[in-house]
């Protein structure tokens, strides 16, 4: 079980409560800020995972977004700092997002029994999540939940790079936006190890959801990115991909909007989530797909 090392009063409007948790995994210590709605039980556990073209950032970077996600979600959010480039390459950030979500399944099981609809069906929802370069590694744990026979309620996407060759008309639309096709080939070329696709269990763990040859099964999705963002048509792409494959989306793209959206405050969301800001948009895109309502508890 993670230990709770700090707690503050935490940003957004005083409605969330923070703390600082170490996550096990089987290469050490994951460490962590979680976000708590103040005055209730969240309604479930979603693992976000910040962005920085996988070399960068880090849960202290993404305090308030964080924050604020889980005050329009109502989920408690586990922002982790997971492994970076040069420390290490792909596969060990899906792996350190992998720990996580089974750390979030056991506060999940723990927190069922406060609530009658997560009592009915096990245990609280738990999703997985990022923007940019967390949210490609959020995708590709998807995918290796689904292959493990594991419960994943949703995966919550802000306009995840997914192309490792960049070759979408949007990266040339736009040619200067950042990020730049050169600059993503370079963070792809650094990040990806071709020699290591495998678990320790012989689980596939994916580098891009594109490389997988059926996405029938995987997590429900919620995907947003930006009109002017160079990787929405991998976003775009991957929509249809899990579309054909049977799986539920929910897509949004933002209008006069680029890469990083994620980190910009917007309007107040909680009872308007048609003029949100992207991440106060997923938020609220995430409690209502899985909310009891949805689906008729």
């Amino acid at each position: 079980m993670a230990t709770p090392t700090h707690s503050a009063a935490g940003q957004s409007r005083a409605q969330v409560r923070w703390e600082h948790t170490s996550i096990p995994s089987p290469s050490g210590p994951v460490p962590a800020r979680v976000y708590r709605p103040a005055g209730s039980a969240p309604q479930g556990w979603l693992v976000w995972a910040h962005g920085g073209s996988w070399r960068a950032g880090s849960a202290r970077d993404w305090h308030g977004p964080t924050a604020e996600l889980a005050r329009t979600s109502g989920f408690a959010v586990a922002g982790i700092d997971y492994r970076l480039v040069p420390e290490v390459r792909h596969p060990a950030m899906v792996e350190d997002v992998l720990a996580a979500l089974a750390w979030a399944r056991e506060q999940a099981r723990g927190q069922a029994g406060g609530r009658a609809g997560d009592r009915a069906r096990g245990s609280a929802p738990v999703a997985v999540g990022g923007d940019s370069a967390g949210a490609t590694l959020a995708a590709c744990a998807a995918l290796a939940c689904r292959d493990r026979g594991l419960p994943l309620a949703a995966q919550v996407l802000a306009y995840p790079p997914l192309d490792p060759n960049c070759t979408a008309a949007s990266y040339h639309r736009f040619p200067d936006m950042f990020p730049t096709a050169s600059y993503l080939r370079a963070a792809w070329q650094d990040y990806r190890d071709p020699d290591r696709p495998a678990a320790a269990d012989g689980t596939r763990l994916h580098s891009t959801p594109f490389e997988a040859a059926d996405l029938r099964g995987v997590a429900r999705a919620v995907l947003a990115t930006g009109d002017l963002d160079p990787v929405s048509d991998d976003v775009h792409r991957y929509a249809r991909l899990l579309h054909t494959a049977g799986v539920e989306v929910t897509l949004r793209e933002f209008g006069q909007t680029g890469h990083g959206a994620f980190l910009q405050p917007g309007p107040d969301t909680s009872t308007s989530p048609g003029t949100a800001s992207l991440r106060g948009w997923l938020g609220v895109a995430l409690r209502l797909l899985t909310s009891p309502a949805a689906h008729g508890a």
